[in-house]
């Protein structure tokens, strides 16, 4: 089965309206649909926890996942029988933290490649690239894992300004990024979403910009495919 990733800078304008309208399909054809909660991203997980019981409510049971009190067989057995894997935002370097040391990224990187839909926000589409290293987060937890699921050929860049100034500013720190790494950064707005299908990536809604290395910055179109 081909790669299935639902990936927004934010989930929803005031709620988190565009993770549940990505994950009804899965949800509704489900004989028992599950949603695979992670949001490790958080300190404090319990305030998103009733926000997305509720969201959630008549589509699917949410089974949280908590890296610290659950085990590795634990978690694993949750995305054996989920319907769909939804990462929440926060700090990208505790999530990626967090999956590294619960042992279960392996797991989840090999569920995703097999098919798995994943559907996540801001620091839940970070991880989904190559590694983390464009996060615009404080490694705060001091995590030595860098390496993201690799389930996409680009790094992501989450809530990147629309005004002309603030994306000056944000341009100038990535362009780091690019003399130690090759690979293209997608850099998204808030309100865009982008829709991994197999090998084909493709800006579904909203204002999304790619950087090449050793290339200009270019606007991404809706419905075209993105090539790295």
């Amino acid at each position: 089965m081909p790669l299935n990733l639902h990936l927004f800078s934010n989930p929803g304008k005031t709620d988190i309206r565009y993770i549940v309208e990505s994950s009804r399909p899965y949800l509704e054809k489900a004989k028992e649909p599950v949603v695979a909660f992670m949001p490790l991203a958080s300190l404090y997980a319990e305030r998103w926890l009733e926000i997305t019981k509720d969201a959630f409510k008549g589509l699917g049971r949410v089974e949280t996942i908590n890296a610290e009190l659950m085990s590795q067989k634990e978690i694993e057995s949750i995305l054996r029988d989920c319907s769909v894997v939804y990462i929440s935002g926060g700090n990208t370097f505790l999530l990626n933290h967090r999956l590294h040391a619960s042992g279960v990224m392996p797991y989840l990187k090999k569920k995703i490649q097999a098919g798995l839909p994943v559907v996540g926000f801001s620091a839940g589409t970070i991880v989904c690239g190559q590694n983390i290293l464009t996060a615009n987060d404080l490694n705060t937890v001091a995590t030595n894992f860098f390496d993201g699921l690799k389930v996409s050929p680009f790094n992501f860049f989450c809530h990147y300004p629309f005004d002309t100034h603030g994306q000056s500013v944000q341009d100038e720190w990535l362009s780091d990024y690019h003399f130690f790494h090759d690979n293209p950064i997608v850099m998204m707005c808030d309100g865009s979403y982008i829709k991994v299908d197999g090998s084909k990536t493709t800006l579904v809604r909203g204002e999304a910009y790619i950087w090449r290395k050793e290339q200009e910055k270019e606007r991404l179109d809706e419905g075209k495919v993105i090539s790295a």
